[in-house]
């Protein structure tokens, strides 16, 4: 019986490395494409921002070094940052050390010191109000039938039955939307659980009442604003014209703020994000499943979605209840 040889792998050469520096380049390229475009611009200011630092106080950023992070980190906590916005931070600057070709594993030393900052800070996190159904009715109740109450009222009720991020409501095309008997099918393009953008269909059944259904308000809007192609959601001037460029995700947040300050709520407690919590509270709530729940909001993780249903369940399922 014959053996075959091992064949050692030859040293690279100078010329080797020079031929393979596109694609080292190409390498870099494809890890930062694997993150999301939100991601990336926090993570380059958390780098800018560490890099600064590190000058300010006469340290190199470059090699990686377990005390520099963790004496930046441990300065952030100073300033006041809590401790989910230092986390974060400490994954910018790790994602670009490996963008850099150095292989980064978080020290022991990075670990146990934020170990010491949620001990003494706490990692409660500071979440907007969900908007309930009966909130989402409310805030429904006081648009108008001008083309701002249409669009408003259809970016509200869509992006609380959908469940969707606000990036997610303003991403939309006409196109994306197909119209099926039980209500409509919207194919989202990119969305944060999407990285690869393959697309992601989710169904938003027509609504018993017809001044919460959000099939009927988009075609309210979209009939009233004359779209009948591009983005879905779109500014309008104070002379009623409709504009071509597609809303920000923020006009979300600033729509919602507006609805429940004009509904007598606290708009300081709302956000856009109160909508996709509204409608994970109130199905939870209602006895909804816990996997139709996360099929219809996106989420992959168990974890997460539970904090919904635990926020929903406080009083539905409290074993005090009754007792008195």
């Amino acid at each position: 019986m014959t053996s075959k040889a091992l064949v050692p792998t030859p040293k690279p050469r100078p010329g080797n490395i020079a031929k393979l520096e596109p694609l080292v380049e190409r390498v870099r390229e494809l890890v930062d494409d694997a993150k999301a475009d939100n991601t990336k611009t926090a993570y380059a200011s958390d780098w800018a921002r560490f890099e600064a630092w590190c000058e300010a106080h006469g340290l190199e950023p470059l090699p990686p070094a377990a005390e520099t992070v963790a004496t930046h980190l441990a300065d952030l906590a100073q300033e006041g940052m809590k401790v989910s916005t230092i986390e974060r931070a400490l994954s910018g600057i790790a994602f670009h050390f490996r963008k850099q070709g150095h292989d980064w594993e978080t020290p022991k030393l990075v670990r146990e010191m934020l170990k010491g900052l949620r001990r003494k800070l706490g990692v409660k996190r500071d979440k907007k109000e969900p908007a309930e159904d009966t909130i989402l009715r409310a805030m429904v109740a006081t648009f108008g039938v001008d083309l701002p109450g249409l669009r408003n009222r259809a970016i509200l009720t869509l992006g609380w039955t959908g469940a969707f991020r606000r990036s997610e409501v303003v991403a939309f095309d006409v196109e994306d939307i197909q119209y099926v008997p039980e209500g409509l099918i919207a194919v989202m393009r990119k969305s944060k659980t999407d990285q690869e953008r393959e697309g992601v269909e989710r169904a938003i059944p027509l609504a018993e009442n017809k001044a919460l259904c959000p099939v009927r308000s988009l075609q309210a809007w979209l009939k009233a604003a004359e779209i009948t192609r591009g983005p879905l959601f779109r500014a309008v001037t104070a002379q009623g014209h409709v504009r071509e460029a597609r809303l920000s995700d923020r006009s979300v947040a600033d729509f919602v703020k507006q609805a429940a300050e004009a509904a007598g709520l606290d708009a300081a407690i709302f956000s856009g994000h109160s909508l996709r919590a509204g409608f994970m509270t109130t199905a939870a709530k209602q006895g909804r499943p816990l996997h139709e729940i996360m099929q219809q909001s996106g989420h992959q993780s168990e974890r997460v979605a539970r904090g919904y249903i635990r926020h929903a369940n406080l009083f539905t399922r409290n074993a005090a209840k009754g007792l008195l």
